[in-house]
C-alpha cells in the first residue's frame, strides 16, 4: 500500500517559486545525460519498479520511466505538491502511463516494500541526516534492490577556464555555510554516508558539465540558480538585487566565457550505488 504524509519543515532554501521550477527543467537539459548514464551503470533496466524520491518536476522519472519501459513502474515522491503538477503533465505529454507521483515526505511516506531500486538527485544535501534517509529508504528495497545517489559538491562551483573576475564574484556571493547537515558537500561524502547507513560499500562516478560558445545553456543556469537564491542572500546580506542585476547577469557571464574563448564548467555531480544485502 501506498499513502502520502508530511510533517517536517521544509528546507529547500532555492525555494519554491515557478521560475524555480523552470530552473530545474534547464538544470535537467544539463545533468541529464549523466544522470541517464549513471542510472544505467547502477543497473536500472527494463522492467523494474522504481522509486524516485524528491522527484521535483519530474526529470529523473522520465529517465527511469525510459529505461524501465512499459512493464516496468515508477513512483515518484516530493515534498512539493505544486510541483508535483508539472511532473503529472510532463509525463503525461510524454505518454507515459507507468509513472504515479505523490506529495509527501521521505521521513514518514509509508510505501511498498517490494521496489527493486531507490534512487534520487540532490536530496541528501537538503536533509539534516542523511545517514538516517538511506536506512528508511533500504526499508522500500527487496533485497539485491539498487540504492542510487547523485549529490552535488559545490566547492567546486561554476568555473569560468580561462578564471573570469565575473565568475569569481558569483562565487563570493553564493558561497556559505550549509544551514544543516553536509549540505553542499554532501556528495563527497556519499560514500562514508552508505556505511554509515550500514550499507555495503558503494561504486562512485563523478561527472561535470562543461562547455562553451554562446549557445552554452551553462550561463542561463547559473543566472536562474542565483535568481532562485536571492531571498536567502539578501536575507544574510551578501548581495542586493541591485549589486546582481539579474536581467543581464547570464548575458555577461556568456560574454566573460566567449570573449575569451573559454569554457564553464558547472558543479561536479557524484553518484553512489550499491544493493541491499
Amino acid at each position: 500500500m501506498i499513502t502520502a504524509a508530511s510533517n517536517s519543515v521544509d528546507n529547500y532554501v532555492l525555494g519554491r517559486s515557478t521560475a524555480e521550477t523552470q530552473r530545474l527543467i534547464r538544470q535537467a537539459h544539463l545533468y541529464g545525460p549523466l544522470t541517464r548514464q549513471f542510472l544505467i551503470a547502477a543497473g536500472i533496466t527494463a522492467g523494474m519498479k522504481v522509486l524516485d524520491v524528491g522527484s521535483g518536476a519530474g526529470d529523473v522519472a522520465l529517465l527511469l520511466a525510459e529505461l524501465v519501459g512499459p512493464r516496468g513502474r515508477v513512483i515518484g515522491v516530493d515534498l512539493n505538491p505544486a510541483i508535483l503538477d508539472t511532473a503529472r503533465a510532463r509525463v503525461e505529454a510524454m505518454g507515459w502511463t507507468n509513472v504515479t507521483f505523490l506529495a509527501g515526505d521521505v521521513d514518514s511516506i509509508d510505501l511498498d516494500h517490494d521496489f527493486e531500486a531507490v534512487v534520487g538527485r540532490w536530496l541528501l544535501m537538503h536533509h539534516p541526516n542523511p545517514v538516517a534517509v538511506l536506512r528508511r529508504l533500504t526499508g522500500y528495497l527487496r533485497p539485491g534492490g539498487v540504492l542510487a545517489f547523485q549529490e552535488g559538491d559545490f566547492s567546486y562551483p561554476p568555473t569560468a577556464f580561462p578564471a573570469g573576475p565575473l565568475h569569481q564574484q558569483v562565487v563570493q556571493w553564493t558561497t556559505a555555510p550549509p544551514d544543516r547537515g553536509l549540505g553542499p558537500k554532501m556528495g563527497s561524502h556519499l560514500y562514508q554516508t552508505y556505511l554509515a547507513a550500514g550499507l555495503p560499500e558503494p561504486q562512485l562516478r563523478l561527472e561535470a558539465p562543461i562547455g562553451g560558445g554562446p549557445n552554452w545553456p551553462g550561463y542561463d543556469y547559473v543566472a536562474d540558480t542565483v535568481r532562485s537564491l536571492l531571498p536567502m542572500l539578501e536575507q544574510r546580506g551578501r548581495v542586493t538585487a541591485v549589486e546582481l542585476d539579474l536581467e543581464t547577469l547570464a548575458e555577461r557571464l556568456r560574454a566573460e566565457v566567449v570573449g575569451q574563448g573559454g569554457v564553464q564548467m558547472l558543479p561536479i555531480i557524484i553518484g553512489a550505488w550499491t544493493r541491499k544485502p
